[in-house]
C-alpha cells in the first residue's frame, strides 16, 4: 500500500500509456483516413487521460460495430410489402431514365447502397426559414387524425416549442397516437413540460441519454435528424429544429436563414420507416406496425424523390456518396449552402475538378458561426477551393443554417446533413433527394437571392489575412475530424 501511495501518479501515467498504445494499435488496424489516424494518435500521446476520453467518445466506429440494428423493423412484413410496392416497374424505370439522363446513376447508387427506392408521386414544397415551416406544420399537426411522429435533434419548450407541445397534448387526448423522439444532448425540455406530455398520453423518449447533456456538447453519436410525419401522408425534413432560434421573432438577436421541405406522397413512407427504426431503438418496445402507418397515396403530382438516411445504422455513408457522385457528374453548375464546411479530401477534390472542368461552382458558408472552432476550421478549407476558381461567399445577414445542394436544374437535396465529417460519418442524418426541374430552379433562385446577403471572398484579400488568424484556422483544422 505504501508503494501504491508513493507511486500513484506514476502508475496512472503508465496505465494511461498502456491503454493509449493499445488504442493506437487498434486505430492503425482500422486503416481509416491517415489524417484522422494521426489526429487520434497525437491526442493519445500528447494529452494523457484526456486523449483516452476523446478516443472513447469519438473514436468508436459504430457503423462497423452494428450496435444499431435496423433489421428488426425492415424485416416486418408490412414494411417489406411497402418497400416492394414502392419499387418501380420497367415502364416507370424507362421513363425515369429518359427524364434524368446521366443523373439516373444517383438513383441507382442510393438504391444499391441503402435500398432506398425512387418514389414518383410526390408534391414537394420548399419552406424557407422557421416562420414558413411552423406555419404549415402547426396546421398539419392540428389536422392530424391517426398519428403524429416527431424525431428531432432539438426540441425546446420555449415559445414555438410550447405551441407544438400544446397541440401534441391536445391531439393525444383526442385519441391521436403521438410519438416523440428527441436527442438528449440537443434538446432542452423542462420537467413540467415532460409531465404535461406524459399526462396527456404522448409517448416520448430521449435518444441515447447522457448524464449531463448541457456539458456533453457533441459528445458521442447523436441523432441530428429533423423529421415530422402526420398520418403517414405528410412529411417534413430539413434543417429547422423546434426552437425559437429558428423563428426570427421581432426580438430575435440573430437572423436565422434555413430551409425545410414539406412532402406529400410516396416518399413519406420512407420517412416513416426511418422514424419507426429510430423509435424501435429509443423505446425498446416492440412496435405493432400496421398498414394504417402507410396509407394509400392520393397525390397526383409527379416530383421524383428518394430519402437518403445515413448514420451508424447504415452500411454505407449514403449521403456522402450521393453528393460525391452528384458533384462529379455535374455539367452546368453546383450551388452549395452549408453552415459547417469541414469536408474530407475527396469532396474538396471533387469541387476543384468540377470547377476546373467548366462547371460553375459556388459555395455559401456563414461569416459568423455559432461555433468558434467550426468557423475557423471551415475557413481553413477555403484556400484550395479559391485557388481552383470556386466562388466562395460569406453570408453576412445573420447565420445561414440551411443544408442544401442544387445541381443542373434537375437535382437538389434538402436535409439535415452538413458538409462535415460528423454528418457524413457519425451522426444520424436524413436528406430528401429531389429530381425535379421546378423544385431545383426554385431552390437555385433562393440560392441566388441569398447571394445578395453575402460577401464574395477575394482570393487576393484572403491570402493577406494575418498569421494569427491562419494559426487559429490550422489549430481548429487539426481537430476537424473530431468536431
Amino acid at each position: 500500500m505504501e508503494f501504491l501511495k508513493d507511486n500513484f501518479w506514476n502508475i496512472l501515467i503508465v496505465l494511461n500509456y498502456v491503454l493509449a498504445i493499445s488504442a493506437a494499435i487498434t486505430i492503425l488496424f482500422k486503416n481509416i483516413n491517415p489524417s484522422k489516424t494521426l489526429t487520434y494518435i497525437i491526442v493519445l500521446v500528447l494529452f494523457p487521460f484526456f486523449g483516452l476520453v476523446v478516443y472513447y467518445f469519438f473514436g468508436q466506429e459504430y457503423r462497423k460495430n452494428k450496435i444499431f440494428n435496423r433489421k428488426k423493423i425492415l424485416n416486418k412484413s408490412v414494411v417489406k410489402r411497402v418497400r416492394e410496392e414502392l419499387e418501380l416497374n420497367k415502364r416507370e424505370l424507362e421513363e425515369v431514365k429518359k427524364q434524368l439522363d446521366k443523373k439516373v446513376k444517383l438513383v441507382k447508387l442510393l438504391h444499391n447502397s441503402d435500398n432506398s427506392p425512387l418514389t414518383l408521386n410526390n408534391k414537394v414544397e420548399l419552406l424557407f426559414n422557421g416562420e414558413a415551416k411552423f406555419k404549415r406544420l402547426l396546421k398539419d399537426l392540428d389536422d392530424a387524425k391517426h398519428h403524429i411522429h416527431l424525431e428531432y435533434y432539438i426540441i425546446k419548450d420555449d415559445r414555438i416549442g410550447s405551441q407544438i407541445i400544446d397541440i401534441l397534448c391536445k391531439k393525444a387526448k383526442s385519441g391521436v397516437k403521438v410519438r416523440v423522439s428527441y436527442d438528449d444532448v440537443g434538446s432542452k425540455i423542462s420537467k413540467k413540460s415532460k409531465h404535461k406530455l406524459k399526462q396527456s398520453g404522448v409517448e416520448f423518449f430521449p435518444f441515447m441519454p447522457v448524464l449531463f447533456p448541457r456539458f456533453a456538447g457533441k459528445m458521442n453519436y447523436r441523432n441530428h435528424r429533423k423529421i415530422a410525419i402526420i398520418d403517414g401522408e405528410v412529411g417534413y425534413v430539413g434543417g429547422i429544429n423546434m426552437s425559437d432560434t429558428y423563428m426570427n421573432y421581432t426580438d430575435s438577436k440573430l437572423y436565422w436563414r434555413d430551409t425545410h421541405v414539406r412532402i406529400v406522397g410516396e416518399a413519406v413512407k420512407q420517412l416513416q420507416i426511418h422514424f419507426l427504426t429510430t423509435w424501435d431503438f429509443v423505446s425498446g418496445e416492440t412496435v405493432n406496425i400496421t398498414t394504417s402507418y402507410f396509407p394509400e397515396t392520393n397525390c397526383n403530382d409527379d416530383v421524383a424523390v428518394q430519402i437518403a438516411g445515413s448514420g451508424p445504422d447504415t452500411d454505407w455513408a449514403n449521403i456522402l456518396e450521393v453528393l460525391m457522385l452528384a458533384i462529379t457528374t455535374a455539367e452546368d453548375y453546383v450551388y452549395i449552402t452549408t453552415p459547417y464546411f469541414i469536408p474530407n479530401d475527396e469532396i474538396v477534390t471533387a469541387l476543384q475538378i468540377a470547377d476546373k472542368s467548366g462547371v460553375d461552382v459556388k459555395l455559401i458558408v456563414p461569416y459568423e458561426s455559432d461555433s468558434w472552432t467550426a468557423k475557423h476550421a471551415t475557413n481553413s478549407f477555403l484556400q484550395p477551393l479559391l485557388e481552383a476558381g470556386v466562388e466562395v461567399y460569406h453570408y453576412t445577414k445573420g447565420f445561414v443554417h440551411a443544408k442544401t445542394v442544387v445541381i443542373d436544374d434537375i437535382f437538389c437535396t434538402v436535409g439535415t446533413s452538413n458538409m462535415d465529417y460528423r454528418s457524413f460519418n457519425i451522426n444520424f442524418e436524413v436528406n430528401a433527394i429531389i429530381y425535379n426541374e421546378q423544385v431545383s430552379v426554385d431552390l437555385k433562385n433562393q440560392f441566388l437571392k441569398d447571394l445578395q446577403d453575402c460577401n464574395k471572398i477575394d482570393i487576393n484579400v484572403w491570402e493577406k489575412r494575418s498569421n494569427f488568424i491562419r494559426l487559429q484556422e490550422s489549430l481548429c483544422r487539426l481537430w476537424s475530424p473530431l468536431l
